[in-house]
């Protein structure tokens, strides 16, 4: 059988960083390129033929939306190419949640785009990025993978991206899909999927990098015991059109905070309840009080990404509440 062609893009991460030999912390990322990374990764070229690409070099929390819009129109581009299966993206783990999301949303392919990282540095006793990245290719290659969205494959398992998250910050099983579990576990070069996502992703998805020239500013903020909600109007004055509060519980807030996210609304920015914790936020009475929209199952910064990308599209409250239904 003839292998499949998995086009690699490496944008960086821990999984590119040198550290003090033998330990996990204090290193610097961008350190090792893709192709000294694969050169650890034996048998890879057994499983897939393998492009590469150094789209990138540095440390997640430096990802920013315009090097998104860059490895997303990237990959729409190479996705037309017909001798190319799939994607494989290699990245650091801290914002992986956010950018698999983002992807998900507006690639424009039914080709297998995987995601992995490391949670140890390269120089690191047993580091993990090597397994990570040919388990990654073994997901992008294989048939089943297709049509499938955006997934991420770390420490033997596959996570779509909606429902991916950071649980742990030093672990190497640090990711999980919350109460939706993982969707199939990779050992060696058997893949076995235990189900698809049915939210609508990227060849179904209404957003397209291609058609956004600029995301709107959408803030992110806690709500916690006794914080002044005056910190609100930072977002007011500053031109801010959309807000993910972060709430307690269910997504709830004091009276402070309502009467406050009632002035905002009034004044067109729209607001989306998300949680603290985990769990669903459901439609509520604070909705019609405040003007407020659910954001159901999605963390605060999917949330995030959600809000900005409806109003690249639409002002109208009724279609972001919409969205957020059907995301």
């Amino acid at each position: 059988m003839k292998k499949k062609h998995i086009y690699i893009l490496a944008t960086g991460g821990t999984i590119s960083a040198q550290g003090e030999e033998g330990k996990t912390l204090n290193y610097t990322n961008g350190i090792f390129k893709i192709d000294s990374i694969l050169e650890t990764v034996k048998g890879i070229d057994k499983i897939a033929k393998i492009s590469k690409e150094q789209i990138f070099n540095i440390s997640s929390t430096d990802m920013t939306v315009e090097k998104l819009y860059i490895l997303a129109k990237r990959i729409n581009e190479l996705s037309k190419l017909d001798d190319i299966d799939g994607f494989v993206i290699v990245q650091g783990t801290d914002i992986l949640e956010e950018t698999a999301f983002f992807l998900n949303l507006v690639l424009k392919t039914d080709k297998p785009v995987v995601i992995t990282g490391a949670m140890r540095p390269a120089t690191a006793n047993s580091a993990d990025g090597p397994s990570n990245l040919y388990e990654a290719v073994v997901v992008a290659a294989d048939k089943n993978a297709v049509g499938q969205g955006v997934l991420v494959v770390l420490a033997d398992s596959i996570i779509t991206a909606r429902d991916i998250e950071k649980s742990d910050s030093f672990r190497l099983q640090a990711f999980e899909g919350k109460e939706f579990g993982y969707c199939g576990y990779v050992h060696d070069e058997t893949v076995q999927f235990m189900y698809k996502s049915l939210k609508p992703h990227t060849v179904n998805s209404e957003f397209n990098v291609d058609d956004i020239k600029l995301l709107p500013k959408v803030g992110l903020l806690y709500f916690t015991l006794d914080l002044n909600p005056d910190i609100l109007d930072y977002y007011v004055s500053n031109n801010y059109k959309g807000l993910v509060i972060a709430g307690s519980g269910s997504g709830s807030i004091n009276k402070k905070w309502k009467n406050k996210l009632s002035e905002i609304s009034a004044k067109s920015i729209h607001i989306v309840r998300s949680t603290i914790g985990r769990g669903s936020v459901e439609k509520e009475n604070i909705d019609k009080e405040c003007k407020t929209i659910p954001a159901y199952t999605l963390i605060p910064t999917k949330s995030r990404i959600l809000l900005a990308l409806a109003l690249s599209k639409s002002d109208s409250h009724d279609y972001i509440s919409d969205v957020f239904k059907k995301y």
